[in-house]
């Protein structure tokens, strides 16, 4: 128990020497931190004090380098209006020698005057301002009408007439002429009947065929030339502009259809000529329709589109104003046929018109586009509504020609009447036209897909040309003679159906109804002419018997009867058998 009393003592003296060390230790650490505080509470007024000392110090420094800031921004303004200065000498210098040396650098230097303007203009603190504007601004306004001059030179430079050979060039091989007339198109139009060509076969290859616009401007002067239309564009001078382009391209236009063969011709120039004349300009009048729409107005409207690029709307009014006059003078002779007094021989033609309007009506929408253009697009569209009124008027007509012939022409021998063969021949022509009579038809029935009224209107003349037909038929005193004619001629009729396109239309319930009146008149002939036969026989028998008492004479006179009638049953049996077989 002693030994473990004495440790624990030994033990707590020992923790209180360590105990006292450690408030030794905390003490000196205290007076340290208390020196350190006073010795930063020293420097912090010490540095109040240089803080102090320096701030005027750092405001003069300041204001220095303000000072500095504020020359280097004027020097750089300075070196910015100089600049300004120096570049409009420059441009001014481009300006005075004019376009003709440099054209590029000529528009150049007017791009440069004009954004020295826009940096005078935001600039007008400054105190030459108002001078240099104005001097600028009259250098520009010098400029712009030496620029007019320029543009006016270099459009009339190249523009020049389009020659036919050229024109014909750009033609699909089918429709080159063989020699250096238009008019010698042969086939061209569809509307010789002698021709092999089928003229629906012929109109499908046209419209397949490619056309290729002649180069009217050359390519490489076309850029320069739009950026002079910008140039004046933008300085505010459209209308100068559009007084210039249109005076300049309308008259080489109106040239080029003039070398073609374009004439200008009034209604009462139309009316007063010979069908025949009239019947060749027309055909013509549809070679010029496809050059003019898809060669010469396409290529002013691809001119125009590359010459206005930027300002659409003005190439539309240019180019509207440069082809005006050229469209109506095309369109006017349409017009004139359309009213021009109708005739059954103006169909074809009328027909032929129409489908060139129909065929050009897409290319017209297109190259006419925009509101500058929507006059020529409805007068375009007007005339072919005309043509197809006009045209549906002249077929009605001639069902109403047909029905009413009055031709004294005698067929002695009961063969088919002229006035038959030009009917059927007129209508099997007619059938060439068969989608575009469809297609004229349909404008006018709505719902209707034109093929039903088309067929009713052949059967109209069909029947008006048999109604005829029976009158004619009266003028023989022959019963006989009257059922042959009318068994020939509707046997005529009936067998051009048959062989035409037309029997699809008429159909076959037509062709066998006409089949049995042709039976009902061979049979009418026969029992009428072989009556007349037989009468003949009875008046020779008696004629026999009668004259025996003359044995000389009667024998004689009973053999040259026999001999008359034994003709007359022969040349009778073989007129009715030709007849009938063809």
């Amino acid at each position: 128990m002693g030994v473990v009393a004495a440790a624990a003592a030994m033990a707590g003296d020992s923790l209180s020497v360590r105990a006292a060390m450690m408030r030794e230790s905390l003490q000196k650490s205290q007076t340290i931190t208390d020196d350190v505080v006073s010795i930063l509470g020293s420097f912090d007024h010490r540095l109040s004090a240089l803080e102090t000392a320096m701030r005027p110090t750092q405001i003069r420094t300041h204001s220095i380098r303000k000072a500095h800031e504020n020359i280097d921004r004027t020097l750089k303004a300075a070196e910015v209006i100089l600049a300004q200065f120096d570049l409009s000498r420059q441009a001014e210098a481009k300006i005075l020698r004019g376009p003709h040396e440099d054209l590029e650098s000529y528009l150049e230097a007017i791009d440069q005057l004009r954004r020295n303007i826009r940096f005078f203009s935001s600039n007008k603190g400054l105190k030459s301002s108002d001078g240099v504007l104005s001097h600028a601004n009259s250098l520009l306004s010098k400029a712009i009408s030496k620029l007019e001059d320029e543009f006016k030179q270099l459009l009339k430079s190249y523009s020049k007439p389009v020659e036919p050979e050229r024109l014909f060039d750009c033609l699909p091989n089918s429709l080159r002429p063989s020699s250096g007339s238009p008019g010698n198109q042969g086939d061209l139009n569809g509307k010789n009947p002698s021709s092999n060509n089928h003229h629906e076969h012929h109109n499908s290859n046209l419209e397949n065929a490619v056309y290729t616009p002649p180069t009217l401007i050359p390519p490489r002067v076309l850029p320069l030339l739009h950026d002079l239309a910008q140039q004046m564009f933008q300085a505010g001078h459209q209308q100068q502009l559009l007084l210039i382009y249109r005076d300049t391209r309308s008259s080489v236009l109106e040239e080029s259809l003039h070398k073609l063969g374009v004439e200008k011709l009034s209604k009462d120039d139309v009316q007063k000529m010979q069908w025949e004349i009239l019947e060749a300009k027309i055909g013509n009048w549809i070679h010029y329709m496809r050059i003019a729409v898809k060669l010469l107005f396409a290529g002013e409207r691809k001119v125009c589109d590359q010459m206005f690029e930027g300002f659409d709307s003005l190439g539309d009014q240019c180019f509207a104003e440069v082809t005006r006059s050229s469209v109506l003078v095309l369109l006017s002779f349409g017009e004139a046929i359309a009213n021009s007094k109708r005739s059954p021989e103006k169909l074809f033609v009328l027909l032929d018109m129409y489908e060139i309007m129909r065929e050009l009506h897409s290319e017209i929408e297109t190259i006419f586009v925009g509101k500058a253009c929507a006059e020529i697009r409805e007068s375009a569209s007007s005339l072919t509504k005309r043509l197809a009124q006009t045209a549906k008027k002249t077929f009605g007509d001639f069902e109403e020609a047909v029905e009413r012939d009055a031709t004294k022409t005698a067929v002695s021998d009961g063969t088919v009447h002229p006035l038959t063969s030009y009917v059927i021949n007129y209508v099997k022509f007619l059938f060439d036209y068969q989608s575009t009579l469809k297609q004229l038809f349909k404008e006018f029935e709505n719902g209707d897909e034109g093929g039903s009224q088309l067929a009713s209107v052949t059967m109209q003349i069909m029947q008006a040309l048999q109604t005829n037909l029976d009158g004619k038929s009266k003028q023989y005193r022959d019963l006989a003679l009257t059922h042959l004619f009318l068994m020939n001629n509707i046997h005529y009729m009936v067998r051009s159906v048959r062989r035409s396109e037309a029997k699809d239309l008429l159909g076959d319930d037509w062709v066998q109804r006409h089949r049995r009146i042709v039976q009902q008149h061979a049979n009418q002939y026969k029992r009428n002419g072989w009556g007349k036969i037989l009468q003949c026989l009875t008046i020779q028998a008696l004629s026999s018997s009668g004259g025996s008492s003359v044995a000389g004479d009667g024998g004689n006179s009973s053999g040259v009867s026999r001999a008359i009638v034994k003709d007359r049953l022969i040349s009778t049996c073989v007129l009715s058998k030709i007849e009938l077989n063809n």
